[in-house]
């Protein structure tokens, strides 16, 4: 048997049903046990019921990131044009020539330099060393 890693988190559906059944029982196992939810989660969601009753189940505070670090986009334009102007340099050396500017301190990560050469269709995968038709 594998050990479960991810739980998805619970439907408005089963809140509701998980309330309806602890107020017409007053038990919170069989309450749980009906909605297939832990009583830790019906303890989460106890007080948000008990202020604003069914309608405080409905949605929830999305745990999404809202503002997810983002490279500047001067720096990706940066990034952009080194790459263009010197079409060798891969992502280590156009790292390295930001943080040269920069009085050696690093400005975003090989990775980072990567990811934006992707997004602006400037990267292509990497041409082994050893072959023998890349000039």
């Amino acid at each position: 048997m594998t050990k479960r890693i991810h739980f998805p988190l619970t439907t408005a559906q089963q809140r509701r049903l998980l309330f309806e059944t602890w107020e017409a029982t007053g038990d919170v196992m069989l309450a749980c046990r009906t909605a297939h939810v832990s009583r830790r989660t019906f303890y989460y969601w106890k007080s948000r019921f008990i202020t604003g009753g069914y309608a405080a189940l409905v949605s929830f505070a999305s745990a999404a990131p809202k503002h997810p670090a983002r490279t500047d986009a001067a720096i990706e334009a940066q990034i952009v044009a080194l790459r263009t102007a010197h079409p060798t340099w891969g992502k280590r050396r156009i790292t390295d020539e930001l943080a040269k500017g920069n009085a050696w301190q690093r400005v975003v990560s090989p990775n980072t330099v990567a990811r934006i050469l992707r997004d602006h269709a400037v990267w292509t995968a990497a041409a082994k060393k050893n072959d023998p038709s890349v000039p």
